[in-house]
């Protein structure tokens, strides 16, 4: 499948965000850590949602979707801490499951994850992170093999910022004894979501959102009923579109404060930015300006926003530059985007981009989640007829996306091959 569009509409009008996909990972996996039911709401329904909802249902948790963005999970029943399926090898996050597993059971054999490549994601953070807290842990056979006779608390020191391996450390420590404190600790608001679905189930978790976490073991956890903070990459992606598009559009069902770093950059590319209570309108100018900028951990500018505000600074006056500071193959979209006419130059971690008059529309194939997304937005904002393949990324993060577009005047369908592809170019002439 993939999305074929005609560009040349600014998008206009307001768009709702879906909940945060890395929050919820992170949140699916705490919710079996009780023998008691456990709600949440505001679930994207998106691919590496429902694939993590499937592992689930592999071991023996019982899954309910009372609605599209609602599920009740049950983690009682649970009937092996060895998850090794399809399922679980095609998501990044499945690594959340060693954390909840070893916390539970004291015990946890996990398959190595799968996910974007964008560069190497080592699991050693979350190993030394174990081991603090009592457990041995190694990989063997490409498994993750985490076992404990008792987990007891401790001190943990991150040698790099790293979400994964916060969220995995504080899902183990809640159940572990005595207190651990987690140092250099991630600050990304899914960190402290997950910290707040914890403590709704009756864990002791002090300093999320801060880079020094302290958490005091209970014995157990209870049911909760739990709503998913709103997605800040996707709010950010549908601002970002506005501003390629010269468009108009409101993002409806956000924190503001977590799109600060966003905002910012928005308003230095000259676009108006007005914020209020749960939503942010962005218009965008017929002349933007080029910035520079180095993605860095929360609240920095995320790394997942880089390539959107890399087809922003294609079309900008002059030249900008990103520093990509967390991973290092990051720029593959890059080449794609030269297929459009965009002037980009790579070198390591760093790319020039020298902004153009106007891109034009070509076939282009999407690398990765973000990426795909900004090739999009780029096709959006181009002359002619653009068609971006390998969407199952795009899929695995954004909920409806060529409907959200749609509603907010883009041409763009979703197709299964050539022939499709010419009925919509006749259609839309």
């Amino acid at each position: 499948m993939q999305y074929i569009m005609k560009g040349g509409n600014p998008l206009v009008g307001e768009v709702i965000i879906a909940g945060a996909k890395n929050a919820a990972l992170g949140i699916l996996a705490a919710a079996i850590m009780t023998d008691e039911t456990v709600v949440i709401d505001n679930l994207p329904d998106v691919r590496d949602i429902n694939v993590m909802l499937e592992a689930l249902a592999d071991i023996g948790v019982i899954v309910e979707r009372p609605d599209r963005h609602t599920v009740r999970l049950n983690g009682s029943n649970i009937h092996s801490v060895h998850v090794e399926n399809d399922f679980i090898r095609k998501i990044r996050a499945g690594y959340y499951l060693i954390g909840a597993l070893l916390g539970k059971y004291s015990h946890a054999e996990v398959a190595l994850p799968g996910g974007c490549d964008i560069g190497s994601r080592p699991i050693d953070l979350h190993l030394k992170g174990f081991r603090a807290l009592s457990a041995k842990a190694k990989v063997e056979h490409g498994l993750v093999i985490a076992d404990s006779t008792r987990l007891r608390g401790g001190h943990v020191y991150m040698d790099m910022v790293s979400v994964g391996a916060t969220i995995n450390v504080m899902l183990t420590a809640v159940l572990a004894d005595g207190n651990t404190i987690i140092e250099n600790a991630a600050k990304e608001p899914h960190v402290v979501d997950v910290a707040n679905m914890l403590n709704s189930m009756g864990a002791n978790i002090k300093g999320a959102g801060t880079d020094v976490i302290r958490i005091r073991g209970v014995d157990h956890l209870h049911g909760t009923e739990y709503s998913i903070i709103p997605d800040q990459i996707e709010a950010g992606t549908f601002m970002f579109a506005a501003a390629v598009t010269r468009g108009d559009v409101t993002v409806k069902n956000i924190i503001p404060k977590h799109m600060e770093a966003i905002s910012s950059k928005l308003l230095e590319l000259g676009c108006e930015v007005l914020e209020f209570d749960d939503s942010i309108r962005v218009v965008g100018k017929p002349k933007t300006m080029s910035c520079n900028v180095k993605t860095l951990p929360y609240p920095g500018f995320p790394t997942d926003m880089q390539p959107q505000m890399g087809v922003a600074l294609c079309l900008a006056d002059g030249t900008g530059i990103i520093t990509e500071s967390i991973f290092e193959n990051r720029f593959k979209y890059a080449d794609e985007l030269a297929k459009m006419g965009a002037d980009i130059k790579v070198e390591g971690n760093v790319a020039v981009f020298r902004g153009v008059d106007r891109l034009t529309g070509a076939d282009l194939e999407a690398p990765d989640l973000r990426a795909g997304a900004a090739l999009v937005m780029a096709g959006l904002a181009a002359e002619g007829y653009t068609t971006v393949d390998n969407i199952r990324y795009i899929q695995r993060g954004y909920e409806d996306f060529d409907e959200k577009l749609r509603s907010l005047g883009a041409v763009i369908e979703t197709v299964n091959d050539a022939k499709d592809a010419r009925k919509f170019r006749m259609r839309v002439g």
